[in-house]
C-alpha cells in the first residue's frame, strides 16, 4: 500500500434537505451537480459535485435511523466524512487493520455511484470518519 497513490475522492456533507443546498452550490456558486442517486443500504439520497479532481458529496438521510440522520441529530448538519481513493481497497483494508486502527467495515460493500466502499473508524483519525473507495477500472 505504500507506493499506492491515494487521493481524495470526495468530501461527505451531511444535510437536511438536497434541494435546499442546491441554491447554494448550483446557483450560488455555480458547481454544476453531476450525479444524483438514492442509495437504500445507506438509507441516504446522493448528489454530487465535481470540484477540480475531487467531488463534494451532499448526504440526505431518507430514514430517522439512517448514519446521516444520526449525525445530524447528534452533531448537526455539515462535514460527514473524507472519502480517499485507493487502488485496491481489500489490501487497503487488511493494511490499515494490520497495523492497529479500528474499522467500521471489515468487508467492502457498494456505495454511491457503485463504488466499492468500506469505513475506517473515526478513532483513527482523531475523530475524523475516513471512507475508502475504490477507485474505478
Amino acid at each position: 500500500m505504500s507506493d499506492e497513490k491515494i487521493t481524495i475522492d470526495h468530501i461527505g456533507i451531511a444535510v437536511k434537505s438536497i434541494d435546499e443546498m442546491m441554491r447554494f452550490y448550483r446557483d450560488g456558486l455555480g458547481i454544476a451537480e453531476v450525479h444524483r442517486e438514492e442509495v437504500p443500504s445507506q438509507k441516504v439520497k446522493v448528489a454530487s459535485f465535481r470540484v477540480g479532481q475531487s467531488a463534494l458529496e451532499l448526504l440526505e438521510p431518507t430514514a430517522p435511523d439512517s448514519p446521516v440522520a444520526v449525525f445530524i441529530e447528534k452533531r448537526g448538519p455539515g462535514i460527514h466524512h473524507v472519502a480517499l481513493a485507493v487502488d485496491n481497497i481489500e489490501e487497503a483494508l487488511a493494511h490499515v487493520k494490520e497495523i492497529g486502527f479500528r474499522l467500521i467495515d471489515e468487508k467492502p460493500r457498494i456505495g454511491a455511484g457503485g463504488k466499492k466502499i468500506a469505513f475506517v473508524h473515526p478513532s483513527a483519525a482523531q475523530g475524523v470518519l475516513i471512507e475508502l473507495c475504490e477507485k474505478p477500472d
